[in-house]
């Protein structure tokens, strides 16, 4: 249960970077556990987008003086960034989206689909990567196959690979669930899939926050992930797609930078990724993730790995003391996401009482009603952790639970 953090992670350190963290909730310091929804922003990700608004803002790409060609060039910086994040093979394959939704999205309204064509997806996904499925099913008569899973999270690869046949169009799956915290197979996955013909696409949004993320490494085909989860801006995503793929895509949106030649009795496109940046991009936001991402690569991401787990291992060691107390997920290799029930309690019960004491968790479905369904419950409670929580902010997690246990009993 008190397993020592890594000295070379300076968490007080870190902990200095982020205002908020010094505030209190209902005059109790905050402790805040609700990162798998959004994390906080570090001062660097602040002063970044607040420096651009100051110094150097204008529309970026198509102006000729000196602040627009200072503000395309923080914007295209940016894009590099991302790029060698994800260790991508060119900037040119990573598109800037409003979210992690829409980049999915993207991907679903460009794919080629008839009737009774498949798409693969587990019973884990987050809403953002089964509505978009969903649209091509009500309205192009694809058909939803889906990958069960066990208890933790796993997934049978046997299973998979019989699931994907000659009307499979495409598998779309997590990389990182974001109720149990279950790592997927990638490079497996990939695989399997790439061996019958088959595209993957997969939801990135945790999995790029607690572990390196090589989209190449894995043979991605498409990969999505979102940045206020990564310490970054909100109103900001990427799309990663291998760059033949996108160019056989057609345009998601219509408007101004996407387009090549615009006539009255025709359009010609321009080439990805500003094919799919219909009008003005999220200019200050992309800049925000580029000093998020700079930040986060400026710190030891092997000993923030170590910590989190630190993190994950010192709650769920102290929940399974309850025996009032469910866990869901418990894989030994999962992100720093610890999901549970309270026997005789809504999880929005006790999550208004843990705020009370100034412990903000997520309750409810958390946007993955079939995995709650697999699960057997209507919602669980969730708290989730970052590089800069602590030990003590555990504790306060489970000494908050053990007074709302009282408070309903």
């Amino acid at each position: 249960m008190n397993a020592p953090l890594t000295r070379a992670f300076d968490v007080e350190a870190v902990r200095t970077q982020f205002a908020i963290l010094g505030r209190s909730v209902n005059e109790r310091p905050l402790v805040y556990l609700d990162n798998a929804a959004s994390a906080q922003k570090p001062e660097a990700v602040i002063e970044a987008m607040a420096a651009q608004l100051r110094g150097a803002y204008a529309n970026v790409h198509r102006g000729l003086h000196t602040l627009a060609n200072e503000t395309t060039e923080a914007f295209e910086a940016a894009r590099s960034t991302v790029a060698a994040f994800i260790n991508a093979p060119s900037s040119d394959s990573i598109i800037f989206t409003k979210g992690g939704t829409q980049a999915i999205n993207i991907v679903a309204a460009g794919l080629e689909v008839q009737s009774g064509d498949e798409i693969v997806l587990s019973v884990m996904e987050h809403h953002s990567n089964i509505v978009p499925w969903h649209f091509l099913r009500e309205r192009k008569g694809a058909a939803l196959k889906w990958l069960d899973i066990d208890d933790d999270g796993g997934i049978d690869l046997a299973a998979l690979d019989a699931l994907i046949g000659p009307k499979t169009k495409l598998v779309a799956i997590t990389h990182m669930s974001n109720v149990l915290g279950a790592n997927t197979p990638a490079a497996e996955i990939t695989r399997i899939a790439h061996a019958k013909g088959v595209k993957v696409l997969f939801d990135g949004c945790q999995a790029v926050v607690h572990g390196q993320v090589d989209v190449q490494a894995i043979d991605a085909d498409f990969y999505a992930f979102t940045g206020h989860k990564l310490y970054g801006p909100t109103g900001i995503g990427v799309l990663y797609g291998k760059r033949d793929l996108l160019a056989a895509m057609p345009p998601f949106e219509g408007g101004g930078e996407m387009i090549d030649i615009v006539e009255r009795e025709r359009v010609t496109y321009n080439e990805p990724p500003h094919r799919f940046e219909a009008g003005t991009p999220p200019i200050i936001e992309a800049i925000g993730l580029n000093a998020a991402i700079d930040w986060l690569k400026s710190q030891d991401r092997a000993a923030i790995e170590v910590h989190e787990a630190a993190l994950r291992d010192r709650a769920m060691s102290a929940l399974r003391e309850f025996n009032w107390v469910k866990l869901h997920g418990a894989a030994a290799d999962k992100g720093a996401i610890v999901a549970f029930s309270m026997e005789g309690a809504h999880p929005h019960d006790v999550a208004q009482i843990l705020d009370r004491q100034g412990v903000a968790i997520r309750a409810g479905h958390h946007c993955a009603q079939p995995l709650m369904q697999r699960l057997g419950v209507t919602a669980t409670a969730r708290a989730s952790f970052a590089c800069y929580n602590r030990l003590d902010e555990v504790d306060a997690l489970v000494e908050a639970l053990y007074k709302a246990r009282k408070l309903l009993s």
